[in-house]
């Protein structure tokens, strides 16, 4: 995982807009997030992570066979940011794209590498999920500006030798596209191209309703966990880690309710990175692994839910 250097606190907002660091903590259990420089793409900051990622393992960048980016705050319309870091990590010809799930982006990505790979059309994908969110928010919206962060977070996957017990399990896709409109950025595509007044609108910023969110993103995400436990036959009691999209701590905390899970087993780190929608799951792993928390071996459940909306969750034994 990577972050930028620059933090953005409570106390700072409070002076950007009518808000205040209990108001924050209270509502989202946010106290800080991570805010990229103005020069910063997303590209720039995924590519720190892959470097990191690249170095603790023994696979090469000869080795990758695809590429996939999950993000909504991609450097381009196109190219795509996947063949922007293909560009930076000199990989020869493979297939590399995008995909835009929202927050849930990072499981839809493994969930398309693990078809591949069980396709046996490919051996090493290497997934990323970034966003640069601090770069499309309304920084005059005390509802949305207190939220995001930015941040990235890289994985490998796979093929599984014989002897390795490492094992995506299962995975649960969905998605609803009649709420799109409760979490959306409203210019910048072919509905509304940019213009000056779309610009004097501040339409290229994104929108959102959050109390309705909010109850959709508790019952999505509650919904995502017990499915994919139940038909694996399993119930939170198996589990040894939650590592759930940290959008807001009362839902995180409902989401370990809901599978009757230990809240010693859930991996949250909102308090130092806000909301970074499809970096947040990756980045969270990535710190408790490095923490030593998780452990190979241990039975994992990623969940998470976002714009479109999109809702998912990955079961696997790391």
């Amino acid at each position: 995982m990577a972050v930028p250097d620059k933090v953005l606190s409570n106390a700072d907002l409070e002076k950007m807009v009518d808000t205040s660091d209990e108001w924050i903590r209270t509502r989202t259990g946010m106290v800080e997030r991570r805010i990229v420089e103005k020069e910063t793409a997303a590209s720039d900051i995924a590519f720190k992570a892959i470097q990191k990622l690249l170095k603790s393992t023994k696979i090469k960048t000869k080795d990758i066979d695809l590429i996939i980016v999950a993000t909504i705050s991609s450097d381009h319309l196109f190219p795509s940011t996947a063949c922007v870091i293909q560009k930076k990590l000199k990989i020869h010809p493979i297939p590399a794209f995008d995909i835009s799930a929202g927050c849930t982006g990072f499981i839809y990505a493994i969930t398309i590498a693990k078809q591949f790979i069980e396709n046996g059309i490919i051996k090493n994908a290497l997934v990323v999920g970034v966003e640069i969110l601090s770069k499309i928010t309304n920084w005059t919206d005390r509802n949305t500006c207190v939220l995001f962060g930015d941040g990235a977070g890289a994985a490998l996957i796979t093929r599984a030798k014989k002897s390795e017990t490492s094992e995506i399990i299962d995975t649960y896709l969905s998605a609803d596209g009649k709420y799109g409109d409760l979490l959306y950025m409203p210019a910048g595509g072919s509905r509304i191209p940019a213009s000056e007044e779309s610009v004097k609108k501040n339409l290229h910023t994104l929108r959102m309703e959050g109390n309705k969110i909010f109850k959709a993103a508790v019952k999505a995400m509650g919904n995502a966990a017990t499915t994919i436990l139940e038909r694996n036959g399993l119930t939170g009691e198996d589990l040894d880690w939650l590592v759930p999209h940290q959008a807001n701590l009362r839902i995180i905390d409902a989401t370990a309710r809901r599978i009757k899970l230990d809240s010693q087993k859930v991996i949250v780190n909102i308090e130092k990175y806000g909301n970074t929608s499809s970096a947040t799951i990756p980045i969270a792993f990535a710190e408790a692994v490095e923490e030593g928390r998780i452990k190979k071996g241990d039975l994992v459940l990623f969940d998470a839910f976002g714009a479109g909306f999109t809702w998912g969750s990955i079961l696997f034994r790391y």
